[in-house]
């Protein structure tokens, strides 16, 4: 790891040693797909974070507490894709996510909720939610669903 930093610190530089090195594609965030994460918990918008972070292509463009954050969020940073929970002081999840739907109709928002089994069927993609998944599944599914929601 310490090799692959070592090379993003030296292509920032230019030219170390006479040599001119490349970062491949995969870890230049500047050109990676930006990912807004929601949710009322410090402690699980960092786990998330850490997760999209070391294990995608995809960099975290902005962070929110609850959905009237969020929508000022995304207004500002213009993510790929918004992770949001349900369940949020001021504005929930979907309300939030109706809110996005009607201002950025081409951005997937996946709910990252515990409450995942009570919504299905209950949420259409009229409300804004693209797709619900379960924080009982683990970052595995959500990691696995961004990736597939994002795929060039």
């Amino acid at each position: 790891m310490s090799g692959v930093l070592q090379l993003v610190g030296e292509q920032s530089s230019g030219n170390v040693s006479g040599h001119t090195n490349i970062v491949p594609e995969s870890l230049d965030r500047s050109r990676a797909r930006g990912i807004l994460i929601v949710d009322d918990s410090n402690f699980e918008r960092n786990i998330i974070r850490r997760a999209v972070e070391s294990l995608t292509k995809f960099r975290v463009c902005g962070q929110a507490a609850n959905g009237v954050e969020a929508i000022a969020k995304a207004l500002e940073s213009r993510p790929d894709l918004v992770v949001m929970d349900l369940a949020m002081p001021l504005m929930n999840g979907v309300e939030a996510a109706m809110v996005l739907r009607n201002t950025m109709p081409k951005v997937p928002v996946v709910l990252f909720t515990l409450y995942a089994e009570q919504l299905r069927g209950a949420i259409s993609p009229g409300f804004g939610v693209t797709l619900i998944v379960s924080k009982t599944d683990g970052l595995a599914a959500l990691v696995e669903s961004l990736e597939r929601l994002l795929a060039r």
